[in-house]
C-alpha cells in the first residue's frame, strides 16, 4: 500500500507478511541511490503510531504512459535505462523483479515507470546485493535479469 505524505514524498507501509522487511529494502534503496538515480531516492524510515505501521518514505514518482512518447524518444530513454541498469549490476546490485512472474498480480513490467526524468525502477524488495549473496547466485540473477530486460525492450518499443 502506498500513501502520499507530500508532493515530494511517498510512504510504503509494511504490515503483516511482506516479501521483504523494511530495513532490508531501505538498505537496498540506499545502496542503489549511491550508484545512480534509477531507483527512487530513499528519504527515511518512519513509524505511524496511530496505525502501528512501519513506513519506508521515498521519492514520489509521477508515472506516464509509454504510448505517449514517440518511438525515437523511447529508444533514447531505453538506452539510458539499460546503461543505468548495467551500472547497478557492475556495482553489485540486481533488481530481480523487472518482469513479474505470471502467478503474481499486476502488469508484467509494472516495476518500471516512465517519468518526466526517464525510466525508473521501483520496488527493490527482493533485489540482491552481490556482497550478501555471493558471486554464483548473483551471476544467476544477472542472467535471469538479462532475459527480463530483453523482453522489456521489446515490450517498451513495440507498445
Amino acid at each position: 500500500m502506498v500513501i502520499a505524505l507530500s508532493e515530494a514524498e511517498v510512504a510504503k507501509i509494511y504490515e503483516g507478511d511482506t516479501r521483504s522487511d523494511i530495513g532490508s529494502e531501505a538498505e537496498k534503496m540506499k545502496y542503489a541511490n549511491a550508484i545512480n538515480s534509477l531507483v527512487p531516492r530513499f528519504i527515511r524510515m518512519d513509524f505511524d503510531e496511530e496505525h502501528q505501521w512501519e513506513m519506508l518514505v521515498m521519492e514520489r514518482l509521477y508515472p506516464m504512459d509509454y504510448r505517449s512518447i514517440e518511438l525515437e524518444k523511447r529508444e533514447l530513454l531505453l538506452e539510458v535505462f539499460e546503461d543505468e541498469v548495467t551500472q547497478l549490476h557492475s556495482k553489485g546490485f540486481v533488481h530481480r523483479d523487472i518482469s513479474r512472474p505470471s502467478n503474481i498480480s499486476g502488469e508484467r513490467f509494472d516495476n518500471i515507470f516512465l517519468t518526466q526524468q526517464g525510466l525508473r525502477l521501483i520496488d527493490v524488495g527482493i533485489s540482491a546485493l552481490k556482497h550478501q549473496v555471493g558471486d554464483k547466485l548473483f551471476d544467476k540473477y544477472l542472467e535471469e535479469e538479462a532475459k527480463e530486460l530483453k523482453a522489456f525492450r521489446q515490450f517498451f518499443l513495440e507498445r
